[in-house]
């Protein structure tokens, strides 16, 4: 047998084949991250055109997989996230399930007419989406196999199973699995979405997937100093080299000196900043009076009540809201900072509320605080007079 058909074209050494396919795994995750997800699905960054094309062919080349699909089944995740509308939750379907079936429930919703008509808005509609990439969408992967056998051989039916096989594991599985599941959180947005790790670099930066839902709109995922995002150092080469342009990035709460009057920008930053605010609740208020209430109570309290009072109340089931609602009985302070954070979240959920009533409701909300003698809650009222709208 013809030993330099068996490795192709290039005849690459073992080490190179293996470098080849990691390249070609990341220049897909990248494709993924970058462009469907922060520029297509969410604007948060605005690509130069012939980038956004490049990365819409290589996805087509690659998984088969059509813009518009993508970007409404994933906006809809968010427009419906754990709920049964959803359409990969962990939550609803189950852990297994998503892992071994993301890929799957990703194309059951494609198939929908009206998730792709009400999601899929605003997604490339030209020329070549309408005449190649949507009629022939099988037509790329035959390409990319043929492509792989001619230059790689033998050895290119691995690379191809690699590359055919990475975003259905690592983003319909991993991530919209494991990322509702199991990580660490650093903010309570009303999902159960985790940071898988602090370390976005296999899948993009898609592992700090509950920083990307405390903050859907923002091209950059890493928030903390310790976390790194790859696909925003993707984004910040691409700027440098005039290829992207950042929209918008997650906001940083500024302050004031003490003694600010209470005005509609104290609203508005605090509106703008509200997961910001509820993280500082937590660590400033909740805990702090969470392990005072723990030290005094002499075994009517378990450490296990410190997730119920931390989670937000539509994450918990049944029996944890029960407990909950025991907990929050026997403890009047535990009860006291509880209904405080769901008074001042009112300023975020009130959409019908005018402007003269959410900064009156801020007004009253600070000054029963500051006269609650709850000294957590009194100086976390302090801390909200200072809230600034940061500087464009």
């Amino acid at each position: 047998m013809n030993v330099d058909f068996l490795y192709g074209i290039l005849q690459l050494t073992f080490w190179q084949y293996v470098i080849v396919a990691a390249v070609m795994v990341q220049i897909t995750i990248a494709a993924v991250t970058v462009y469907l997800h922060r520029d297509a699905a969410h604007r948060s960054v605005d690509l130069h055109p012939g980038l956004r094309h490049f990365f819409r062919f290589w996805i087509w080349l690659t998984t088969g997989q059509l813009t518009r699909e993508w970007v409404a089944v994933h906006r809809k995740h968010h427009a419906r996230c754990e709920t049964p509308d959803d359409p990969h939750s962990p939550v609803v379907y189950g852990l297994k399930k998503v892992l071994l079936e993301g890929a799957e429930l990703y194309r059951a919703e494609a198939r929908k007419d009206d998730t792709l008509a009400k999601f899929g808005r605003g997604t490339p509609d030209d020329w070549i989406e309408r005449n190649l990439y949507s009629p022939y969408r099988n037509l790329g992967i035959v390409l990319m196999v043929v492509t792989d056998l001619l230059l790689f051989g033998a050895p290119g039916i691995i690379i191809i199973a690699i590359q055919m096989s990475a975003m259905p594991v690592l983003a319909a599985g991993v991530i919209n699995g494991l990322g509702h599941h199991t990580g660490y959180r650093n903010f309570e947005c009303p999902d159960a979405a985790t940071n898988i790790v602090p370390w976005g670099l296999i899948v993009g930066g898609e592992e700090l997937h509950n920083n990307h839902h405390a903050f859907p709109s923002s091209a950059k995922f890493s928030i903390r100093p310790w976390e790194f995002d790859m696909g925003w150092l993707w984004i910040r080469l691409f700027s440098m080299l005039g290829l992207a342009r950042v929209l918008r990035v997650a906001p940083t709460p500024a302050t004031v000196p003490a003694g600010r009057q209470v005005d509609l920008e104290t609203v508005r930053a605090i509106i703008v900043n509200r997961m910001h605010v509820l993280r500082s609740y937590t660590k400033t208020v909740v805990l702090p009076t969470f392990k005072t209430e723990l030290r005094a109570a002499r075994g009517t309290l378990t450490r296990r009540a410190r997730r119920l009072l931390v989670r937000q109340p539509v994450l918990l089931d049944e029996s944890a809201r029960a407990r909950l609602r025991e907990v929050l009985a026997s403890h009047q302070t535990l009860r006291t900072v509880h209904e405080y954070r769901e008074r001042l979240q009112v300023l975020w959920s009130g959409a019908n509320m005018s402007n003269e009533r959410l900064l009156a409701h801020l007004r009253d909300w600070i000054a029963q605080a500051e006269a609650s003698g709850v000294k957590a809650l009194q100086d976390f009222a302090g801390q909200l007079r200072g809230y600034a709208l940061s500087p464009a």
